[in-house]
């Protein structure tokens, strides 16, 4: 993952200013910024809604929801115009490679290391704001909310992670080595 589509935490840190403390203002805030989700990220927005209906514990739902905009808000303010629309192959491409990770990982008895923690270390911020989020559910519901669910929607929202940072293009100036071209010419 390319550095400059790390996710800075003041990003982080505005969206949850804009939200507030107040739980009421900050739903309407977040059901209002749905609408302008599903209008800029139409494929991302129709995936995890999909992976939000299969979860039938309403706190893994809630917190899926709430994950989703505030990451995706987050990357749309740090990154503005340089986040580009995810399309149906980058998000089939992105959840298949960490499919494909986790099954690789899983393998090896002596991987130490998850595939979750391999995305924190390119975007700290942003799993450490998921982590919390999630760890926090988990002990207010504890006993009363779905693990596998809860689980499931967390895998959901490290894909997005990884789908937005793979979205932000390069700022101008920079350059990119393209497939096939020579690293040393």
């Amino acid at each position: 993952m390319p550095g400059y589509a790390q996710l800075p935490s003041s990003a982080l840190v505005a969206v949850e200013d804009w939200l507030g403390d107040d739980e009421e203002h900050a739903e309407q805030r977040l059901n209002d910024l749905f609408e302008r989700f599903e209008r800029e990220q139409p494929v991302l927005a129709l995936r995890i809604g999909a992976a939000l209906a299969r979860q039938r514990d309403e706190v893994a739902m809630a917190l899926g929801y709430f994950l989703t905009l505030v990451m995706w808000l987050a990357f749309d303010k740090a990154f503005g115009a340089a986040l580009g629309r995810i399309d149906e192959l980058a998000l089939t491409s992105v959840k298949e490679a960490f499919a494909l990770d986790e099954e690789l990982r899983g393998q090896d008895p002596n991987e130490a290391v998850e595939s979750d923690d391999v995305v924190a270390m390119e975007q700290p911020y942003a799993l450490a704001f998921i982590q919390e989020h999630v760890d926090a559910a988990l002990e207010v519901h504890a006993g009363q909310v779905d693990v596998d669910a809860v689980h499931a929607v967390y895998r959901a929202i490290v894909i997005e992670v990884l789908a937005l940072s793979y979205a932000v293009r390069a700022p101008s100036g920079s350059r990119q080595l393209e497939a096939g071209s020579e690293v040393f010419a």
